[in-house]
């Protein structure tokens, strides 16, 4: 499939002051969302070409009970062994696959926020919260206001990988290792690293233990 990430995100405490991290190593903050039906909110930091969000639990009951109930927030949350991260891919160049023609397994999900007949296509694994969630978008995302300030607009996403602590690789998994600019591998812990730029000024932040995250650019 010709896929490439779009954004990733991770699943983090209520209201996500770990990002402040970010933006103490000169990360500029974009504009923050609710995600109805989910209950979760986001804040997001924007690049060239992608997006990395930080994710928490707005609203327990509606996170249990809403629309994306199905993508098993709050099991995530809960469990210390489960993947806290997302990836969102969309097909390179801007072309849509037709409904009956998805990069892997998996089922619909139509958010309050998205007008019908646009709906996420998430991965059969989802079922699995050990792993990460992976979702398709088979549509064009609408362009944010925040890209027309040029936030961190000089940092791109070269590569992003991401690490889950198991051997085992399914159909979903296996797909979305294929896709540009991302990558999973086995490893002891979960964890994500992103690249950008090609590491051409040879930093790297880790920010564990707060976020299991390591930034190279």
């Amino acid at each position: 499939m010709n896929l490439e990430l779009d954004h990733v995100f991770i699943l983090v405490q209520s209201e996500a002051r770990v990002a402040d991290l970010l933006i103490a190593k000169g990360f500029e903050e974009g504009t923050r969302n609710i995600h109805p039906g989910q209950g979760t909110s986001n804040r997001r930091f924007f690049f060239a070409n992608g997006m990395l969000e930080f994710i928490w639990i707005r609203d327990a009951e509606e996170a249990e009970n809403g629309s994306g109930r199905d993508l098993r927030f709050p099991e995530r949350d809960l469990d210390s062994g489960a993947s806290p991260f997302g990836v969102i891919l969309r097909q390179k160049d801007g072309v849509n696959l037709e409904t009956s023609k998805m990069p892997f397994n998996g089922w619909s999900y139509q958010p309050i926020y998205f007008e019908p007949p646009n709906a996420f296509h998430v991965g059969a694994n989802s079922t699995n919260i050990f792993e990460p969630l992976c979702i398709y978008v088979p549509f064009s995302l609408p362009k944010s206001l925040v890209n027309k300030g040029k936030i961190n607009s000089f940092f791109a996403i070269s590569n992003v990988c991401i690490h889950i602590p198991s051997a085992d690789r399914n159909e979903v998994l296996e797909t979305v290792n294929r896709a540009d600019r991302l990558s999973i591998q086995c490893g002891k812990e979960h964890l994500i690293e992103i690249v950008l730029n090609d590491r051409s000024t040879k930093k790297i932040v880790d920010f564990r233990p707060e976020i299991p995250l390591i930034m190279y650019w």
